[in-house]
């Protein structure tokens, strides 16, 4: 009898790509502690569409950070494909509302910034840089700085530049949160296009009902004090997805309503 010879590659992608198990996180400011965070339990598959919903202080930024490595848990597990995340990892990019692009960069200086501090080759770089432009749609941008870009705009430089890194997990918090509307509305789209062509993993931190059902395969509905996690919705309405159908405010509502008693909770207590 022959023994099995394992496939390492299918077996790391056998696994979740993230695990959060009895997740905690403790703030201390002199001599204040708040328990941010208790018993936060996760899974996410890979190439899966996530969405984090929650009144503000329910920790979803927070758990988004300790996933990205930027905080640590005070208690619990988190792990990529079994591994422990100990800080942060080109792997996992994060997206803030904020744009968090350096201000002296062209737009391709920006995307090409994090391949440059690996030492990519220029050619490389240029190719690099020119193939998430076009994803985007930021080509005849190229030589622009942030400072002459629209938020719209400076936030697909934003995206681009974590594609750019090759990331498997994007990391989002808020990230249309300032935009207006219409601009919010065509990033959505862009957005969906994006994740449907590459296949990356994306968690996206939101307080925006119709957002998160219009983008995710799940919404996990967060509540505060400490933040947990109460409800994790599975999605099963088709793409693209209708704003106006019945089953979509089906469940917008169902889960609008959710939200709404945790808030009722909160001023009753």
């Amino acid at each position: 009898m022959s023994d099995t010879i394992q496939d390492p590659a299918k077996e790391r992608h056998a696994l979740p790509v993230l695990s959060v198990s009895h997740l905690g996180k403790t703030f201390t400011v002199g001599d204040r502690q708040t328990q941010a965070l208790h018993d936060v339990n996760l899974s996410v598959n890979k190439g899966e569409f996530v969405c984090l919903i929650g009144a503000s202080g329910c920790g979803k930024s927070t758990l988004l950070r300790i996933l990205a490595g930027f905080e640590t848990a005070t208690s619990g597990t988190v792990q990529m494909y079994g591994m422990p995340i100990t800080g942060p990892g080109p792997e996992r990019g994060m997206v803030f509302q904020d744009f968090g692009l350096f201000p002296w960069l062209t737009v391709k200086e920006n995307i090409a910034f994090g391949p440059h501090q690996r030492g990519l080759p220029k050619a490389n770089l240029d190719e690099l840089a020119g193939h998430y432009m076009h994803m985007v749609g930021l080509d005849k941008f190229a030589d622009y700085y942030p400072g002459q870009l629209s938020g719209g705009m400076k936030q697909r430089v934003a995206i681009a530049r974590v594609l750019a890194n090759e990331c498997e997990v994007l990391l989002m918090d808020e990230p249309f949160g300032a935009l207006d509307a219409l601009t919010r509305e065509k990033l959505q789209q862009d957005l969906l296009e994006i994740w449907e062509r590459t296949k990356l993993t994306v968690i996206f931190v939101t307080h925006a009902v119709e957002e998160a059902v219009l983008l995710s395969d799940r919404v996990v509905v967060m509540t505060a004090g400490p933040g947990r996690i109460e409800k994790d919705v599975r999605l099963e309405l088709a793409r693209p997805r209708d704003i106006v159908g019945i089953e979509f405010n089906q469940v917008r509502r169902d889960i609008t309503q959710l939200l709404s008693s945790h808030v009722s909770m909160k001023v009753a207590a």
